[in-house]
């Protein structure tokens, strides 16, 4: 359902939507730092990479808009859903990769991938698998990613593998368990929340985009009263800056205003729970 402000402030699309879309994906300080890092440990053929940061940090947002910029010599597979048992894991890579085929049993699956990874490498291609919400990965499935990280070349790494999640996985990898994994990763990054400058950053870069402007006008007005109220309620979460500020817009619709003031921000605030 598209928000009732929409055409009132004459957005093309809802500028705060909490969904990660890559078309908003803003290049705050840590972002970028956490992008070229993803970049130089896929294209360096690193192995095993790591991205973490709390809920609602933009991890999510990132891997998708990693995936739109990497070259097309790079074959990717995303899987954002790490509620499947180690066989389902080999089976949903094999999909996501495009690879087809009747594959019996987890040696089949091990000896397809392996085979279209030796291919995709003969070519000149790299291979990507992302797993978003890697927290939630079982220890034994995290030491069947290890296992295929070991998929290898005399001279390269044949799988890039980046796990991304919550600070819980940072605890998790240090599980004894886990120590052969953990030595083989070579990049770490944790994202942080935005800083106050950067949340001001954040809206007007969101707003351009809906408005489709580039000429610097646009249709609503945060004050910087309501940016500060907004760092405060969000501590520069960027999700929950998404959720107040479309909550503000929906206000200021009602109140038939283009000014978004604190006042406003900190009613919606209390409205869905975030109040400081």
């Amino acid at each position: 359902m598209k928000p009732m402000y929409k055409e009132y402030y004459n957005f093309s699309e809802a500028p705060f939507n909490v969904t990660s879309d890559p078309e908003f994906f803003f290049s705050s300080s840590r972002h970028s730092e956490a992008f070229s890092h993803l970049l130089y440990g896929i294209q360096q053929r690193k192995g095993i990479l790591v991205i973490t940061g709390e809920i609602g940090t933009g991890k999510t947002t990132l891997c998708r808009t990693l995936i739109n910029r990497l070259e097309d010599n790079v074959k990717t597979a995303l899987l954002l859903n790490p509620y499947f048992s180690e066989n389902q894991l080999l089976q949903l890579i094999i999909k996501d990769l495009g690879i087809v085929g009747d594959f019996k049993n987890k040696l089949a699956l091990n000896e397809a991938l392996n085979a279209f990874l030796i291919e995709q490498n003969s070519v000149g291609n790299n291979v990507v698998l992302i797993v978003d919400e890697a927290q939630d990965l079982k220890v034994s499935q995290l030491e069947q990613l290890r296992l295929l990280s070991n998929l290898e070349t005399e001279k390269t790494k044949l799988l890039q593998i980046v796990l991304v999640g919550q600070p819980e996985l940072i605890e998790k990898l240090r599980l004894s368990s886990l120590r052969q994994l953990t030595q083989r990763i070579t990049v770490r990054y944790h994202i942080l929340p935005l800083e106050r400058p950067e949340v001001n950053d954040y809206i007007h870069h969101r707003l351009k985009i809906a408005a489709h402007t580039d000429n610097g006008t646009l249709p609503v007005r945060f004050t910087p009263e309501a940016i500060d109220a907004v760092y405060l309620n969000s501590k520069g979460t960027p999700r929950l800056i998404n959720i107040l500020c479309d909550r503000a817009l929906l206000f200021g619709y009602v109140a038939e205003t283009d000014t978004i003031t604190d006042e406003i921000i900190y009613k919606c605030a209390r409205e869905v729970g975030n109040y400081s």
